[in-house]
């Protein structure tokens, strides 16, 4: 009897520290996945470090952006690209980490960003220095970024927000001159029967 409570335990107890072992493997997996998302982070966003890319995306990553980029196939350089972008045109970059959640191979983050034009193209980027809140998630293979979900809050741009200025300013035009055109007609009209 003492024998088999004996076996039993160590069972138990091989079977609770595999558990925990498994438990520590996803937990250190998860914090490398937040690793290599801080230091995308970090070069691309934080530093103008861009040409360290490659070790943070993959070779071909899919886009889930606002507008048409949904489901985009793009090659690792693009993230460069767009960051260089900012870089260029926008001085003055104010960046900080709200907080980030990982869980499996995805990884969150809210973050912020202020950036001040310095050229024509940063104006309408960014306009005057507002605060762009942005939530990234990107989903990690083999230690690099496969995915990437971005959600900003973009109505708060100058870039956003021009194309809804031009299209209130057509349509108030618009039905600015349908009375104004009426009005003309009428007038023609009236002109016509005094002539008459």
């Amino acid at each position: 009897m003492k024998t088999l409570l004996s076996f039993i335990l160590i069972v138990s107890l091989n079977v609770n520290l595999q558990a925990q072992s498994d438990t520590a493997s996803a937990i250190s997996q998860t914090e490398i996945n937040k690793q290599i998302v801080n230091g995308f982070y970090r070069d691309l966003w934080f530093t103008n470090n861009t040409d360290n890319y490659a070790r943070y995306v993959a070779d071909e990553y899919i886009a889930h952006d606002i507008g048409d980029r949904k489901n985009s196939v793009e090659p690792a350089v693009e993230q460069k690209k767009i960051a260089d972008r900012f870089w260029k045109h926008t001085t003055n970059w104010r960046t900080s980490v709200d907080f980030q959640i990982a869980e499996g191979d995805l990884v969150a983050t809210r973050w912020r960003m202020t950036a001040e034009p310095k050229t024509l193209l940063g104006w309408i980027l960014v306009g005057k220095s507002d605060e762009l809140p942005i939530i990234n998630v990107m989903r990690i293979q083999d230690g690099k970024i496969v995915e990437f979900w971005n959600h900003r809050h973009d109505i708060d741009t100058r870039m956003s927000r021009l194309p809804l200025i031009l299209r209130g300013l057509l349509i108030g035009l618009l039905i600015a001159l349908i009375p104004t055109f009426i009005a003309f007609r009428q007038r023609r009209i009236i002109n016509k029967l005094r002539a008459k």
